[in-house]
């Protein structure tokens, strides 16, 4: 199902499933969730879906399921926790089967990833101004294309700003997506993305467009000289319009596991992260991580705490409409059920 569906998203010749209604306009979201997370739902099934036809739990499921939840990049802290979670509620309830461990499991998980989902608030400004950034190969450009034209679908007017001016070809697939989506771009042939930025600032407040999204250069953490050119961007937007940029968004690939906690911690530190895109989990990502994601902040090594970063969207394909906002209760039912 998992490879006739991505099939089906990319369009390959000769590798549609058999039936023509699975086409991505035809399957639900909630369908081609299941289908993205068919990798993590296989691994958790070693240590949750062998439980299902005992009649009594004992501590060698526990352990096996242990395995399972770090097997499907929960992390160590939040696998201890979701346990030590678990163990207390099939005490309380006297939940001693596999099929009345596997329904709390959902509401625990469900618990702990609830506090990511969170609403974009559009209103904050006009144009709202969402600043993106995001290491190469996370699917940042392709993350903003769809970005824009789910906000089209919400009844907004979008700009792009093409701030990628490192990266080769980056200003060429944001005019492609710009294109597909019938959104204009505002980019430059060569120069920084400062100025980029700001006159697409100047250009969505002319043109009374709702909505800006500003690329930004894809870097790794490490490459000090990007970083700094990243938290020029931000003060130059903060220059062209007061409160902007109003969201910050961090594209991470579900498929870098446990690094991806690094990325976040990383770029939170530099620029103040406000939301998260968690992408590509069609693929060979283990949608575990957002277990460790939904913790990261009680455990970074600024000690600074408070609520995890939200995570806005998920993206499960590489259609156009393959970005949704996330729901704790829809991912864990495509991850559980």
């Amino acid at each position: 199902m998992l490879a006739a569906s991505r099939a089906c998203f990319r369009g390959k010749p000769g590798t549609d499933p058999p039936t023509s209604a699975l086409t991505p306009q035809a399957l639900s979201w909630k369908a081609r969730l299941k289908a993205g997370l068919a990798r993590t739902r296989a691994r958790l099934g070693q240590g949750l879906g062998a439980l299902i036809d005992r009649g009594r739990v004992d501590e060698a499921d526990y352990v096996e399921l242990e395995a399972a939840l770090l097997g499907a990049d929960c992390g160590v802290a939040a696998t201890r926790e979701i346990l030590q979670a678990l163990r207390q509620r099939a005490a309380k309830f006297g939940a001693q089967d596999g099929a009345a461990l596997r329904a709390l499991l959902s509401e625990v998980l469900i618990e702990r990833l609830a506090p990511l989902e969170r609403q974009l608030d559009l209103e904050r400004g006009r144009p709202c101004v969402l600043m993106v950034a995001g290491v190469n190969g996370s699917g940042k450009t392709t993350s903003i294309g769809k970005l824009a034209k789910w906000l089209q679908n919400q009844g907004k007017t979008v700009l792009l700003a093409a701030g990628d001016t490192f990266r080769a070809a980056a200003r060429e697939q944001l005019l492609v997506w710009g294109e597909r989506n019938g959104v204009a771009v505002i980019s430059q042939a060569s120069g920084d993305a400062a100025a980029v930025v700001f006159d697409a600032v100047n250009a969505a407040r002319a043109r009374g467009v709702d909505v800006l999204i500003a690329d930004t250069a894809g870097r790794l953490p490490t490459q000090l000289h990007l970083m700094e050119e990243i938290r020029k961007v931000k003060r130059v937007l903060a220059k062209a319009m007061p409160d902007a940029p109003h969201e910050i968004l961090l594209v991470i690939d579900a498929g870098t596991g446990q690094n991806a906690l690094a990325q976040v911690e990383a770029f939170d530190r530099a620029l103040g992260l406000t939301g998260l895109v968690l992408t590509k989990l069609d693929g060979s990502a283990k949608g575990g991580i957002l277990c460790a994601i939904a913790r990261r902040r009680s455990e970074d090594s600024s000690g600074a705490g408070g609520p995890p970063i939200p995570v806005y969207f998920l993206g499960v394909g590489e259609g156009i409409d393959d970005l949704r906002p996330f729901s704790a209760r829809e991912f864990v039912e495509a991850l559980i059920d």
